[in-house]
């Protein structure tokens, strides 16, 4: 993968990422550790990394859904997707949206800080990740307004799905 050039983690990262790789049967996988150890890359690297592989393939579509209990911690997490798309020139040209509840401001385009959250244009060009809240993902799949997001979905296009912080859901 792409990333493997650029970067090395710790041995729980590099075991993440042997498993979740999509060139080869990427695995479900469960990370626990500590807070700060770094769980974000073990999903951020392989998600970001299969988009980059595919989009020739499937230009459009929802290929990764990345689900947290918070819009302040997608809100954080959304502009990490940002700054790693921006600092990696394999995954340039990749869009993540942040499709959250309450008031944020809206950007039609990806910069190096920030992610596509203009809602009209995740509908119209669904991004290669999509960030949300599980309260969020229920009206993503029932709103017909929203069903714009999903057009360009075959069945193997959305290929993973994250649940960050999975012991914050009951």
């Amino acid at each position: 993968p792409a990333f493997e050039t650029k970067n090395h983690g710790f041995a729980h990262q590099e075991a993440a990422w042997a498993l979740l790789r999509s060139d080869r049967t990427p695995s479900n996988t469960l990370v626990v550790t500590g807070t700060g150890s770094g769980k974000t890359e073990c999903f951020l690297y392989p998600v970001l990394d299969h988009c980059a592989r595919v989009r020739p393939d499937q230009p459009r579509g929802v290929k990764a859904l990345v689900i947290y209990p918070m819009n302040a911690l997608a809100n954080d997490q959304a502009r990490r997707f940002a700054e790693t798309i921006a600092t990696t020139p394999a995954f340039a040209g990749l869009r993540v949206g942040l499709y959250v509840g309450g008031k944020t401001d809206t950007s039609p385009v990806m910069t190096p800080t920030s992610v596509i959250t203009d809602r009209d244009v995740l509908r119209q060009a669904p991004p290669d990740v999509l960030l949300t809240n599980y309260k969020m993902l229920d009206y993503l799949l029932v709103r017909p307004k929203d069903r714009g997001l999903w057009a360009g979905n075959a069945p193997d296009t959305l290929r993973y799905v994250v649940v960050d912080e999975l012991h914050t859901f009951d």
